[in-house]
């Protein structure tokens, strides 16, 4: 008796030790349901936080700093004179850190116009794979950009016009919204509008309306197929010659960098510039061949100090 009776109360108590645990916590997670799922977002939609002259649906991660050289040359039509453009360059170089991965910063500095840009992106909202039934990502971008170069070199200033600080700002803001459908298909469309302190005659608009759209399509695991157009609405005031901003490319990803090759009819690389001082005609020659080298580097990993604060509380 004695015997059977330690082994009764000795399995009753690992019963309610381990079994009752286990079992009430089964239940809880039956009860719970869909609750317990974890979020899932989509990412990679494209390459890098630009499509080719426009912003794309990604930002940098949290703690991540990407440096982005932005390298255009002049037109190929410029024939063997200009050795296809070889022998003339506009460059700009980025950098863009992720505050969180959400929020974006940047910072920029083009030989076009010799002009500093700045901006600020948010993903408002994100597309998700699993735990949500968010089906599209929505971020907002708010750019500026101010040029430095001499007041007769402007090509909006006359004689007789004072040359103030203000007159050299640009600003500019837009929605990006899209979707990645598949693994190999990303589309977006971007609303917007650049604002121009000072415009060259009365009748041109300080405030033009734009629409871009943009697309990638995967050819392999590190190869893609981009493009983008950006439509400037109509009588919006005369601009002299002007063509709306068209480009194609290839994505070339190595490791932590990515290559992004392109031919384009926009020479310069922020919203002012390539929305609405493109003056080359695309189907007509004018076309920019380029390139964009982006660089990762992290500055700061938010999920290694979880890692570190995890492993001191199982010490």
């Amino acid at each position: 008796m004695g015997i059977e009776w330690m082994y009764k109360y000795t399995l009753a108590a690992v019963l309610l030790l381990f079994g009752v645990p286990v079992l009430a916590q089964e239940d809880l997670l039956d009860l719970l349901g869909e609750d317990v799922a974890v979020k899932s977002y989509a990412g990679a939609s494209f390459k890098g936080t630009r499509v080719i002259n426009g912003h794309s649906l990604e930002n940098v991660a949290h703690g991540v700093l990407d440096f982005r050289i932005s390298h255009r040359m002049g037109f190929v039509n410029g024939g063997i004179d200009d050795f296809f453009g070889l022998d003339q360059a506009t460059i700009r170089l980025g950098l863009d850190y992720g505050i969180t991965d959400r929020l974006m910063v940047g910072i920029g500095r083009s030989s076009y116009q010799k002009t500093v840009d700045g901006l600020l992106k948010f993903k408002l909202l994100r597309q998700c794979d699993a735990g949500c039934s968010m089906p599209l990502t929505l971020s907002l971008v708010a750019s500026t950009s101010i040029t430095t170069l001499r007041t007769e070199q402007l090509p909006w200033y006359g004689e007789d016009r004072e040359d103030y600080l203000t007159h050299r700002l640009s600003y500019n803001f837009q929605a990006v919204i899209g979707r990645k459908f598949s693994e190999g298909i990303s589309l977006q469309i971007t609303p917007g509008v650049v604002h121009r302190n000072l415009v060259a005659t009365e009748a041109e608009h300080n405030d033009l309306i734009n629409v871009g759209v943009a697309g990638r399509v995967k050819v392999n695991k590190r190869v893609a197929i981009t493009g983008e157009y950006f439509y400037v609405l109509p009588d919006q005031g005369p601009r002299g010659p002007f063509h709306n901003s068209v480009a194609v490319g290839v994505d070339i990803e190595t490791g932590g960098h990515v290559f992004q090759l392109q031919f384009t009819n926009s020479t310069g690389m922020f919203e002012r510039a390539f929305i609405t001082e493109t003056t080359g005609d695309f189907f007509d020659g004018d076309i920019h061949f380029g390139f964009n080298i982006s660089r990762v580097f992290t500055v700061y990993d938010p999920k290694a100090k979880a890692r570190r604060k995890a492993l001191e509380g199982a010490g």
